[in-house]
């Protein structure tokens, strides 16, 4: 998946550089792994686990990983448990995320039983999925149910959110016990739901019509959390430039074909995630939630650094986008991907969403 294009800095007005550093968590994807997405019809909905699969393919093309969606409409741990001998062992996945819970609770306040029970069934499916060959596992607790939709009733989401809760202790006790990864996919739907909420309105669900199964901005979410907890360190890339000598070099994944003039032109092998454009209120956009979640600056790094500039302020110009930055915001290094939303690798970035989709679907 080659692609080619091109930034370019116009002088606008010294420079005092610093470094940018993230921290690198362990790799847990191996090249080659089939990575198994497992769950209820959350999961079915094909939405979280195709945005998943998209970052894998374009983000992170270099591990040549496949994709595998386990998702069955009213699924519980104890089902998926029983179902496992029959497709997940016989797939042998070595990579595995499981998102159990939301059918677990029962949409009913939580008894003793009811933990138990989940307990037993999920420590039983990490033990399947060790038995059949599975190298990292992700133990995911369920989302949340939206505080205004669900039941159409603040009281009813309260009380099974309070249940999903005691859920994701557990799951997070399984994981512990274990000894494999857990992902808090709880947490952050409620985190983001509270504060998209008091901007957009409490009409804005981050948990769909029915106040259960996500919109792409609740899938989003899901998302960032798993790709997290696989240990995926949001490097899409970094490139320099030297305003003085006119060179430019990039990391691994880009080359530079063009450099000069404030210019430079480069072939690119990773992605950056991308964002469809849309109403920013709508529960269909993704990009909605970005100022609430952080999607770009924990996983979705593509950055510039510039140097060897004299002037206070300059231009960049990335396809038909245009934004001002100070030069010493250009020395330390700003994200193209989290400040130009809308750049050159949308359209192809699509294109592999579409292919991603219908694979799934399929």
């Amino acid at each position: 998946m080659r692609f080619k294009w091109q930034l370019s800095l116009l002088l606008l007005a010294g420079l005092s550089a610093r470094t940018l550093a993230a921290p690198a968590p362990a790799a847990a994807l191996h090249p080659g792994d089939k990575v198994a997405i497992c769950g209820d019809s959350i999961t079915e909905q094909k939405r979280y686990s195709v945005l998943m699969e998209d970052y894998l393919l374009a983000c992170r093309p270099e591990l040549k990983v496949r994709t595998l969606q386990f998702g069955w409409g009213g699924e519980t741990a104890a089902g998926f448990l029983n179902k496992m001998p029959n497709n997940f062992v016989w797939f042998k996945p070595d990579v595995a995320t499981t998102c159990y819970g939301m059918n677990d609770g029962g949409y009913s306040p939580m008894t003793d039983d009811k933990s138990a029970w989940y307990h037993k069934n999920l420590t039983g499916m990490v033990e399947l999925m060790k038995q059949s060959g599975a190298r990292f596992i992700v133990v995911g607790s369920a989302g949340a149910v939206d505080s205004d939709a669900f039941h159409k009733s603040t009281e009813a989401a309260a009380m099974y959110n309070e249940t999903l809760g005691k859920m994701r202790d557990i799951a997070r006790t399984v994981a512990a016990e274990e000894k494999v990864v857990f992902a808090d996919v709880y947490s952050p739907m409620r985190d983001v739901m509270a504060k998209a909420k008091a901007k957009y309105g409490n009409s804005y669900n981050l948990a769909g019509g029915d106040g259960v199964h996500p919109d792409n901005n609740g899938h989003l979410v899901m998302a960032y959390a798993f790709l997290k907890a696989l240990g995926c360190d949001g490097k899409i890339g970094a490139i320099t430039m030297d305003l003085r000598s006119g060179r430019a070099t990039a990391t691994a994944g880009h080359k530079v074909t063009a450099s000069g003039k404030g210019t430079v032109t480069l072939e690119s092998r990773r992605y950056p995630f991308c964002f469809p454009a849309g109403d920013l209120t709508s529960t269909g956009t993704a990009r909605g939630v970005l100022d609430f979640l952080p999607f770009n600056q924990d996983l979705n790094r593509l950055t510039l650094k510039v140097s060897g500039g004299k002037a206070a302020r300059y231009n960049v110009t990335w396809g038909d986008q245009s934004k001002e930055f100070t030069g010493q915001q250009l020395a330390a290094g700003i994200n193209l991907a989290a400040e130009f939303l809308d750049n050159p690798f949308v359209e192809p970035f699509e294109k592999v969403n579409a292919a991603v989709q219908e694979q799934q679907n399929l």
